[in-house]
């Protein structure tokens, strides 16, 4: 899959990677409530009824992926630590592909994307947080020059089980 930047959004001839626009909530919601699963997610399932975006999840915060109007991935980019000496990080608080959309290479396209939009708004590096048991994003998150950067053990009790979570960065300064 190829893209190319068009002004503020990336595109192809069957993926545009633009920013979330308010109109996209109930598409983000269903694709959230459809990528839930107990190894990619701390919080509850979503239920069939809710909004995606919130105070604390404005669209602005998000770049989706869509082909011919349909919305089939999704990434959150924020700033942890809201203050001056942190504004050189931002962190991924969020990222799903449709299920059908899987090993095709959309989440690397998104995060390529997303690496693009923190250097724009002047981060140096950028981190994330995985669960351990989610080897595919970890083995993703590794490929595009992710590294373990901490492993909090046993941070979370999920579906019978106790679940580290493990610490990702990676620098923005090279490509």
């Amino acid at each position: 899959m190829r893209w190319t930047l068009t002004g503020k959004d990336r595109a192809s001839d069957e993926m545009r990677i633009r920013r979330a626009v308010l109109s996209d909530d109930r598409a983000l919601a269903e694709l959230d409530r459809i990528t839930w699963a107990p190894e990619n997610a701390v919080s509850p399932r979503p239920h069939e009824n809710a909004v995606f975006f919130d105070l604390g999840h404005p669209p602005e915060q998000f770049l989706v992926a869509e082909r011919q109007g349909r919305l089939l991935g999704f990434i959150r980019l924020v700033q942890p630590v809201p203050l001056p000496s942190g504004d050189h990080v931002r962190q991924i608080q969020g990222f799903a592909v449709d299920p059908a959309e899987r090993g095709r290479g959309l989440g690397r396209l998104l995060l390529e994307a997303v690496f693009e939009e923190a250097r724009l708004q002047g981060a140096r590096r950028i981190t994330l947080r995985v669960l351990s048991v989610n080897l595919r994003a970890r083995r993703l998150y590794e490929a595009v020059g992710f590294a373990v950067e901490g492993v909090l053990p046993e941070e979370f009790y999920l579906e019978g089980r106790y679940v580290d979570d493990v610490l990702m960065g990676r620098s923005l300064l090279t490509t």
